[in-house]
């Protein structure tokens, strides 16, 4: 709980730089992925999910048939405070991750998450 302060909009836009595609509306940090299809929209809503749970800190989420929209906010105090920013950095990182040019692994031929 030392971390529910809740961030001014400075620090808002100094963590937003780091997280391309999240903006912050109505009180909450928010971003859209779109998926290929249903199948990566559930293996996404999951993974996020493991992010979640395993941070103990727990986002919303609108679900369409290829498209996530995860909304964070600290439910304590109501506004996005440093806790939400780290979430936010660790979905993106695992989210948006692929194989680099050099790895043994392929990666999927399709467009992945965006």
């Amino acid at each position: 709980m030392a971390d529910d302060f809740v961030l001014t909009e400075e620090q808002l836009h100094q963590a937003l730089e780091d997280l391309p595609g999240w903006e912050v509306r109505n009180g909450w940090l928010r971003r859209k992925y779109t998926t290929p299809g249903f199948a990566h929209t559930m293996m996404l809503i999951n993974t996020i999910g493991y992010l979640a749970e395993a941070a103990w800190h727990h986002p919303d989420f609108s679900v369409g048939y290829a498209h996530v929209t995860v909304k964070l906010q600290t439910h304590r105090v109501r506004a996005v405070t440093p806790n939400d920013i780290a979430l936010a950095r660790k979905i993106h990182e695992t989210v948006i991750w692929k194989p680099a040019d050099d790895s043994p692994l392929d990666g999927f031929p399709k467009n992945w998450v965006s």
